[in-house]
């Protein structure tokens, strides 16, 4: 078998060091002279300890390059069934092994890891996205009036300037390239635009409605607009609740309902147009905290739709009773703190409800408990999204989606996204707090691929960067609690609100575990509480 260059060098080497010695042996085999031992003497030891060590280096070398293909071919082997994106026709030109940090990395071809790199450092650097545009250096840009929002997440400008391409604007048509925007806080029942399917089907490519299945929800519902934590008053007036409507011809039942409950023996003042029996002109938060109940009856039975008159219910401190959205409990600041009428035929069972309360002090108390002990981590993560103002939400929105078209290029597509060294695995995540733009890196361990080590990662890493949730500063201050962060959802970026905060659920480890073989390099958002 011909030699190896190293091999050679270290054969050429040896001969050399034994003709030496021979030369020098026969010179003092002629010349029999003492004083030539001691230097032969010190020779021969060196040129011993040279060829020792010389021979020492090559076995050992021999021994590490064996060592480390044969444990990166069976690291190979692993990575290469579970990669989604390495095609038969080219797993052996689409994967190189580096033997420099331990015991067999695979890593994606053309990208080497550093001596001392961890998967984790590597997985930072490699699976890394350069963006072509740079959202602070130029910004989203939005037809409307001129604001920008210096506190968003992104660069987001609203105005109107011709020479300016437009990244979306409100209605359609809009020129080719600039998204259109469909904006209402209207119930769909009065504007058939505002529903969902029938918008998609008119063409426009952003949906801002109080469904919270929109791509950027509009509700009535904010920290900053009600003073949700307001103190409850003493409940002075005779009539157990106030009503005021003024739109009497709803497509509803609300004014049978009102008309069912006064039937029943439940006083009723009335300060709008519909049934009134007082006098309007007051203030009307002012006025429902001296009422043990209010009617919250909107025009409309409409998921999501809940306006300000259940909220204005809440910030007065009496318990509403609804007529509306038929997932109003969704909406609710504890459980047991509303009443609902989904159908006429529950006004009498309601009504014996509210006289039950009214006459029992402790019953009643209970009902309002969340008042004094704060609002349920359901309500506070629904309220808590109002703490981004929409036009910055759509922003955000707007640059997402430009992300992951280009993530889907086929150069990001071959990103690594995980890491195999040994029998181990490392994931590449990414997640963001809801409201936030730019994520944060997040990994997990194939022996530990649980839900439970998802939430602990992502508490971590939002720990380590001291993070400050958005909401903070919005929500009053009784309610805000201590540093602690907790989390109350974790789903997949790009999923709905209505899906976030209500129906979505990774219904078991396995499921979230083929969500990441099936996601590479998966983004995730939190909603803290």
């Amino acid at each position: 078998m011909g030699l190896l260059p190293w091999q050679r060098n270290s054969r050429q080497s040896t001969n050399s060091q034994e003709s030496f010695l021979e030369n020098n042996e026969g010179s003092l085999v002629n010349k029999k002279k003492w004083s030539y031992w001691m230097p032969i003497f010190v020779a021969l030891v060196v040129i011993g300890e040279i060829a020792f060590l010389v021979r020492l280096d090559t076995a050992k070398t021999i021994d590490s390059v064996s060592n480390s293909f044969s444990e990166a071919f069976d690291s190979s082997s692993e990575l290469l069934t579970l990669r989604p994106w390495t095609t038969s026709t080219s797993t052996s030109a689409t994967v190189s092994i580096s033997s420099n940090v331990g015991e067999g990395v695979v890593a994606e071809a053309d990208v080497s890891i550093d001596d001392g790199e961890s998967c984790e450092e590597w997985l930072e650097r490699v699976d890394a996205v350069k963006y072509s545009r740079d959202f602070k250096e130029n910004p989203i840009r939005v037809s409307g009036a001129e604001e920008e929002w210096k506190s968003c997440a992104v660069g987001c400008k609203f105005g109107f300037d011709s020479n300016v391409k437009l990244d979306a604007g409100f209605g359609i048509p809009q020129q080719a390239g600039t998204a259109s925007i469909l904006r209402s806080m209207e119930s769909s029942h009065y504007y058939a635009q505002n529903n969902l399917a029938l918008a998609r089907r008119r063409g426009y490519d952003i949906v801002m409605t109080t469904s919270l299945s929109s791509d950027v929800p509009v509700g009535y519902f904010s920290w900053a607009e009600y003073d949700i934590m307001a103190p409850v008053q003493p409940k002075t007036e005779s009539a157990l609740a106030a009503a005021f409507i003024s739109n009497c011809g709803a497509r509803n039942f609300r004014l049978q309902a009102l008309e069912g409950l006064e039937v029943k023996k439940i006083k009723i003042d009335s300060y709008g147009n519909c049934h009134r029996n007082r006098d309007g002109r007051v203030d009307k938060v002012q006025t429902l905290k001296r009422y043990k109940f209010s009617l919250a009856f909107e025009n409309s039975n409409e998921e999501d739709y809940v306006t300000e008159k259940f909220f204005q219910s809440l910030v007065a401190g009496t318990i509403p009773v609804v007529v509306g959205a038929p997932n109003i409990e969704d909406f609710a600041p504890s459980p047991g703190s509303i009443l609902h009428i989904k159908q006429l035929k529950d006004v009498p069972s309601v009504a014996k409800t509210m006289k039950h309360l009214a006459e029992n002090s402790d019953a009643y108390n209970q009902s309002l408990r969340w008042k004094y002990e704060g609002p349920s981590d359901s309500f506070k993560a629904l309220v808590d999204m109002a703490a981004v103002h929409s036009s910055c939400r759509l922003c955000i929105h707007l640059a997402t989606v430009m992300h992951e078209k280009e993530e889907k290029s086929e150069q990001y597509q071959k990103r690594p996204c995980k890491c195999t060294r040994g029998s181990e695995t490392v994931y590449h995540l990414y997640v963001r707090e809801r409201g936030r733009f730019e994520m944060e890196s997040v990994f997990l361990r194939s022996g530990h691929l649980t839900l439970e080590a998802l939430e602990s990662a992502v508490l971590a890493k939002f720990k380590s960067l001291q993070h400050v949730p958005i909401w903070k500063p919005e929500r009053p201050e009784s309610i805000r609690g201590g540093n602690k962060l907790k989390v109350y959802r974790i789903y997949p970026l790009g999923m709905t609100q209505r899906q976030a905060l209500y129906t979505f659920r990774f219904n078991s480890d396995a499921a979230f575990r083929s969500h990441l073989e099936s996601n590479p390099c998966a983004k995730f958002e939190v909603i803290l509480v």
